[in-house]
């Protein structure tokens, strides 16, 4: 019932998407709220691939849970319910733990704009593609929020202050972390963050990036954010369904090929103006803290020791372990 009611809701979509004069008409869901600022440059970005490909190209941006739960996006892509979506591939660890490296290789990068060069520059782009072919999807663009800050209700300067330090974190590489560096992580989901934290359940917590914290209220109870993070900096990608792709003249690949890089650019500088922007209207009463970078590089050391386990758990986890790790060595990032 909940298969067929999907179905009906994408064949109504898909109707009124038709109705257009666009040769090629596309849902795409996003893991974000309508609202949102992410969402809104979606929904920029959507418009910029229509008049980029001279209106033959029209995409409707879908918000979070629209026709199908965020972690049912990959299949529904894949069977063309939708056509595309903007998300973390963490949320598809279920159906490889390759997902978990991809989404979010935690302690990897100390900027940004390094993940975004490997990405394009280093080969992860086509590991990911690989991975994401194998259902039936296509990459077109990767990007990230930047860096995660780590909202808290007490001062935590190092690792030290970290032990038994009640902190939500998400299942995965990131709780794992946590309890490797001595805290206690709980699980618990993001929507209950806010009044767990009120609550003293939990004493800090894994959530977003500054900007995003700032605007839900974490640091108006979590008085004590680290910033800048240094636990997760999480992968936002742009999919379409590959025979779709595929179909698509030469002309239109190259299209969104471009799309994809403007996408990759602009969504990391809109989450980084929108970090320094509220760091520098920080709020009186609320102290950032800022970790030391030998206390940040002891976190990379004990994290990189987590991902051998993770990069045997599949061919595919092995493969994109091998490609970043190659990557690092060759910057001098890691030894």
């Amino acid at each position: 019932m909940k298969l067929l009611k999907t179905l009906i809701t994408c064949s109504i979509l898909a109707f009124s998407a038709s109705s257009g004069a666009a040769t090629y008409n596309w849902n795409f869901q996003s893991s974000d709220q309508p609202g949102d600022d992410a969402f809104k440059f979606q929904q920029q970005w959507a418009k910029d691939v229509e008049e980029l490909s001279d209106g033959k190209i029209h995409i409707n941006v879908l918000g979070a849970g629209a026709v199908v739960e965020h972690n049912q996006t990959l299949e529904s892509i894949g069977m063309n319910i939708l056509q595309g979506d903007f998300t973390d591939p963490s949320y598809f660890s279920g159906k490889d733990p390759a997902f978990a490296l991809y989404g979010n290789l935690i302690g990897a990068w100390n900027d940004p704009k390094d993940l975004v060069d490997f990405i394009y520059n280093g080969g992860g782009f086509d590991v990911a593609n690989e991975l994401l072919n194998k259902y039936g999807v296509e990459l077109l663009a990767v990007s990230t929020v930047g860096v995660e800050s780590l909202v808290a209700k007490k001062p935590i300067h190092n690792i030290e202050e970290l032990q038994g330090v009640k902190v939500r974190a998400p299942e995965g590489l990131v709780q794992v972390l946590f309890k490797n560096l001595g805290a206690s992580p709980v699980n618990l989901p993001g929507s209950e963050v806010y009044t767990s934290l009120e609550k003293g359940v939990i004493d800090a917590s894994d959530y977003s990036i500054f900007a995003r914290n700032e605007a839900n209220g974490m640091n108006d109870i979590a008085k004590y954010p680290i910033h800048p993070g240094w636990h997760s900096m999480p992968i936002n990608q742009v999919t379409l369904n590959k025979k779709v792709y595929d179909a698509l003249p030469q002309d239109l690949k190259e299209v969104l090929n471009q799309a994809g890089r403007n996408y990759a650019n602009g969504f990391l500088e809109l989450h980084q103006k929108l970090d320094a922007e509220a760091v520098k209207n920080i709020k009186s009463g609320i102290t950032i803290i800022e970790w030391k970078p030998e206390e940040v590089q002891k976190v990379r050391e004990i994290a990189t020791k987590m991902w051998p386990e993770w990069a045997t758990k599949s061919p595919m986890s092995q493969k994109y372990y091998d490609t970043v790790m190659k990557y690092l060595k060759s910057k001098g990032m890691i030894q």
